[in-house]
């Protein structure tokens, strides 16, 4: 548990629209009825919804920054805290395996990767990163993984294939490593869009938030910080413009340019809040998402789980969502509005158990 007092307000709130976005877009009333801006793009492109993943990884390295600043403050050794992030990456990657698995729990099927898979390892190698390295290797660490990146997807042959073919999928070498070496359920069924290669830009997605952290904790006056979280904004969201034309924009493959122009408007969100927060202490005003943003994981999970209950039709013998879509369509409504309106119910779902938490002051730290 921590306590209230100790969080950075602006940091949480964004978190916490992040979790609200993603449980939108992750659970419509139908997915046959859903408005295009609320979907991922098929490959190359860029939709508002294909923000909300990177933008949480780069939340996950603003984290680390701020917490384990003042966890070596108050005097944790390095050691000390090494346990805490092993333990903690182990527990919320198993977290996500249990989510894959419930409720059949199926191991024949099992998806190794995924979304809270791939923040376990974004958290944990960012985390002793920060503890064993300099920010300006870190630097270095993010600027290499992203040249590399794109040189091996651009221009190194594929066995059996030749030169690869960013324009669709199955032609890269991120698909071909995720056909020939990730076991168990893949998401595209020859390739998964956490798969093993493309964690290494989501790394670096995760080192550019710390490097917004780093900007949060410098003895500098706010309003400076926020300058400087404006030029970091506009530094990378014009080398991802730039770099569209060497990678093209891919979410599915976390593309080097994907990287650079998420990462940006992750950076001026963050600087908008802490404006809009911080400065202008507006945070009342955002309750709601401070709510969930102050145990994301625990409302990700929760909403998780209790897809079971309102989608799937083994429980009560129909699907709780394709009726209320049907109803309402019956009733006048327009199917995605119907499908989108079901999607804000869920959120206060999941908002219910979440606040309680939040009224007592329990917040869970995986």
């Amino acid at each position: 548990m921590t306590n209230i007092n100790s969080r950075f307000f602006s940091l949480d709130i964004l978190r916490g629209f992040t979790i609200i976005l993603m449980i939108i877009v992750n659970d419509p009333g139908s997915w046959d009825h859903v408005y295009t801006p609320l979907l991922h793009a098929d490959w190359n492109g860029l939709t508002p919804t294909d923000y909300i993943f990177p933008t949480f990884v780069f939340i996950v390295g603003v984290s680390i920054v701020l917490s384990l600043t003042k966890q070596g403050d108050r005097g944790m050794s390095r050691n000390q805290l090494l346990k805490k992030i092993l333990w903690r990456s182990i527990k919320i990657y198993l977290l996500g395996i249990f989510l894959w698995l419930w409720p059949s729990f199926n191991f024949n099927q099992i998806r190794w990767v995924g979304v809270l898979p791939r923040i376990a390892f974004v958290f944990m190698i960012c985390a002793l990163l920060f503890l064993y390295t300099k920010r300006k290797t870190q630097v270095i660490i993010a600027s290499v993984i992203l040249v590399l990146y794109w040189l091996v997807l651009k221009y190194v042959p594929l066995p059996g294939i030749g030169m690869p073919d960013l324009s669709e999928p199955g032609k890269n070498w991120a698909n071909y490593i995720d056909q020939l070496y990730l076991p168990g359920y893949l998401w595209k069924q020859t390739w998964d869009p956490e798969g093993i290669l493309s964690s290494f830009p989501a790394l670096a997605t995760g080192l550019l938030g710390m490097m917004a952290g780093f900007i949060l904790v410098s003895k500098a006056t706010l309003k400076n910080k926020l300058i400087k979280l404006f030029l970091m904004a506009g530094t990378l969201l014009v080398l991802g413009d730039v770099f569209q034309y060497l990678m093209p924009i891919n979410k599915s493959i976390w593309s080097s340019s994907f990287v650079l122009i998420t990462g940006g408007i992750s950076c001026l969100l963050l600087a908008l809040f802490v404006y809009w927060v911080d400065i202008k202490a507006h945070a009342t005003r955002f309750k709601m998402a401070r709510v969930f943003g102050m145990n994301a994981i625990f409302a990700y999970t929760l909403a998780g789980i209790f897809y079971t209950f309102f989608y799937s039709k083994k429980i009560w013998g129909i699907s709780l969502s394709a009726t209320f879509v049907e109803q309402a369509s019956s009733a006048g409504i327009a199917p995605k509005f119907a499908s989108l309106i079901y999607a804000l119910l869920y959120v206060l779902i999941i908002w219910i158990p979440t606040y309680q938490l939040y009224k007592r002051k329990i917040f869970i730290k995986l």
